[in-house]
C-alpha cells in the first residue's frame, strides 16, 4: 500500500474548483451573447421590418447613373452595395462611397439618382437596403440580409 501514487485531496479540490469555474464562465459568456440589443423600428424588431422594404433599382450604364426609388412605406436609412467583379466581390456603403444619397435617407416616395463609376469587369451588383432604428443604447443602423435588396445584371 505504500506504493500508491495519487493526487491530494487538496490538489483535486483546487483543479474541481478551477474547472467549475472555468465551465462557469464559458456558460455566462455563451448567455451574454444570445442576448444582443435588439434593434426596432415601428415597434417591431427591425430584422423583420426588413421584409417589408420595397424598392426599385436601376442602373444606366452608358451615362453612370443609378437610380433608386423607395415604393414601399419604410424609409431607408442607406445603401450597401455588393459589386461582383470576376469570381469576387466587395460591399461598399452608398453614403460614403458614392455622392449623391440623401442625408436624410429615402422616404417614402421619394427617389434618388447619382453617378457611379464600377469600374470595369463588374457582372452585377445587388442593393442591400440599411435601416435605422432605435435600441436600448440610442439610434442604431441595421443592414438588412442579401435576399431583402435588388440584384441588377450589367452583363
Amino acid at each position: 500500500m505504500k506504493n500508491k501514487k495519487g493526487v491530494s485531496p487538496v490538489i483535486a479540490t483546487v483543479l474541481l474548483i478551477a474547472m467549475v469555474v472555468v465551465i462557469g464562465l464559458i456558460i455566462f459568456l455563451w448567455f451574454r451573447g444570445l442576448n444582443e440589443d435588439a434593434i426596432t423600428k415601428f415597434g417591431k424588431n427591425v430584422e423583420l421590418v426588413c421584409g417589408d422594404v420595397s424598392f426599385s433599382a436601376d442602373y444606366d450604364s452608358y451615362s453612370g447613373r443609378l437610380s433608386i426609388v423607395n415604393d414601399g412605406n419604410v424609409n431607408i436609412f442607406n445603401m450597401n452595395i455588393k459589386i461582383f467583379k470576376s469570381g469576387s466581390h466587395e460591399t461598399k456603403d452608398l453614403r460614403e462611397n458614392f455622392n449623391g444619397w440623401p442625408k436624410a435617407g429615402l422616404n417614402q416616395g421619394e427617389a434618388t439618382s447619382m453617378y457611379v463609376d464600377f469600374g470595369s469587369g463588374v457582372e452585377k451588383i445587388i442593393l442591400i437596403p440599411v435601416l435605422a432604428g432605435k435600441s436600448e443604447k440610442g439610434d442604431r443602423t441595421f443592414v438588412c440580409k442579401e435576399k431583402d435588396g435588388r440584384e441588377i445584371s450589367l452583363t
